[in-house]
């Protein structure tokens, strides 16, 4: 028995901005628009790796809860806006960012010092304001990984100075999908999705949506694996592109005489698509 063959949908993208782009995938099968669009975001904001923030050691400060003498935030302040890092990094290990800056003016996320194959990406970032005989010296860890950790989870020893934070890997930062109807040739009954992907800058929505669509074919493989089963297989070419456009031809407009062309119209057949349509059965019972 051969599986059953269906046509291939498209994916269409419509980039908005750097971080925002639409995404419409036409046809599907009816149903699999909100199957498809639910399984995409909740994969999306919860399952793409990322990097972030997760301790920060500052000189001359043993915890959070204190202030740094010519800085005008207090280190929670400052905590708060380093959440706020967006991090790309190529490497798996943990990696370490330096700060170093003293006199007047203001701190901003392109005074970090990174190593190699460590970027920031939201530059402009504000992280502190100095005065005259404002001095800071920091360390921050950054890491990669998924979802959220609590700064709980982040605290490696007790060592006095090492700082703890909330991290959030995501580099997604907001996905919403609706369903459509859609027609192929003379069928209604598909899906067309239509959904919108922002990330925080570290990664294009193209590249998210690529990771997601990964994800969920390593864990469906595992269904995949359990028996011999036939599923639905994809077609080469999409709906869209087989259709002829011939089938959209009204019937007035074929060359066949009177008689048949008013049989045709007396059934209600007014296009050439509609017509391919009628069994043989059909076609004879056609007064």
């Amino acid at each position: 028995m051969q599986a059953l063959i269906v046509q291939r949908p498209q994916i269409e993208e419509e980039q908005i901005s750097d971080v925002l782009s639409r995404f419409t995938v036409h046809p599907l099968e009816n149903g699999f628009g909100i199957t498809l669009g639910n399984t995409l975001r909740r994969t999306l904001l919860s399952r793409i790796p990322g990097a972030a923030v997760s301790s920060l050691r500052i000189e001359g400060i043993a915890h959070e809860f204190t202030t740094i003498p010519g800085v005008v935030e207090d280190v929670v302040d400052i905590i708060l806006n380093l959440k706020r890092l967006v991090v790309r990094m190529d490497d798996h290990e943990p990696q370490t960012i330096y700060l170093s800056v003293k006199g007047a003016g203001k701190v901003t996320g392109k005074d970090l010092k990174t190593p190699s194959g460590v970027e920031i990406v939201n530059k402009n970032l504000h992280i502190a304001t100095m005065s005259k005989d404002g001095r800071i010296e920091l360390e921050l860890t950054v890491e990669q990984g998924v979802g959220y950790r609590s700064a709980d989870k982040n605290k490696k020893s007790d060592a006095i100075g090492i700082i703890p934070i909330d991290s959030i890997f995501s580099p997604v930062r907001k996905v919403s999908y609706q369903v459509e109807s859609t027609q192929v040739g003379q069928l209604t009954n598909f899906d067309k999705l239509v959904i919108e992907i922002e990330t925080d800058g570290s990664m294009d929505p193209s590249e998210a949506l690529s990771s997601s669509g990964k994800t969920l074919r390593e864990l469906l493989g595992l269904f995949a694996d359990l028996g011999e089963g036939l599923g639905l297989e994809l077609g080469d070419v999409a709906a869209t592109e087989s259709t002829s456009p011939d089938l959209d031809l009204p019937i007035e407009a074929l060359a066949v005489s009177e008689r048949p062309r008013n049989c045709l119209c007396r059934a209600q057949i007014k296009t050439v698509g509609e017509l391919v349509l009628k069994t043989e059965d059909d076609l004879h019972n056609i007064t």
